[in-house]
């Protein structure tokens, strides 16, 4: 079995909100998934105490943390990363201050976040509508979760 080799585009780490990164598409199935990335390093399942029951699959040396929900036949509906060549709308935004993604995501419409500072230091900002919560440390965007977008009525909207 051959392994493939790691693609290097931009396209490849493009977070594009509600769809997904990349290649990797909101609704995926696992087994699409894996075709696609391989078998990830390490499966965690969720706490039986969690609200959402989920399968992380986190692929460490490439800096990705997938999220398959069972409430949504365990298709891909959130991913994580930290990898440093991520980027959104085509700008790489790892380890920009909140202040330059701010005004990035302004620049392309959207303006409500919700700012909040953790005990350990860091800061996160949200933007609830566009289902994205990116994590900064000394001012320095560190990593990114975001997944499938979500209506009013709570439905998920997959991508087409």
């Amino acid at each position: 079995m051959t392994t493939p080799a790691q693609p290097s585009s931009t396209e490849e780490n493009e977070i594009s909100l509600g769809t997904g990164m990349g290649p990797l598409k909101f609704g995926a199935s696992m087994d699409e998934v894996r075709a696609l990335m391989g078998e990830p390093e390490e499966i965690e399942e969720s706490e039986d105490d969690d609200e959402f029951e989920h399968q992380a699959w986190n692929y460490l040396e490439e800096g990705y943390s997938l999220y398959f929900d069972r409430e949504d036949d365990y298709r891909l509906s959130c991913i994580e990363t930290d990898h440093p060549g991520m980027r959104l709308y085509g700008e790489a935004i790892h380890g920009k201050s909140p202040e330059e993604i701010q005004e990035l995501m302004k620049r392309h419409g959207h303006e409500h976040s919700e700012i909040e500072k953790m005990d350990t230091g860091e800061m996160r900002i949200s933007y609830e509508k566009e289902m994205i919560d990116l994590y900064f440390d000394d001012e320095e965007l560190q990593f990114v979760n975001f997944g499938v977008f979500i209506n009013d009525d709570l439905d998920v909207q997959w991508p087409a």
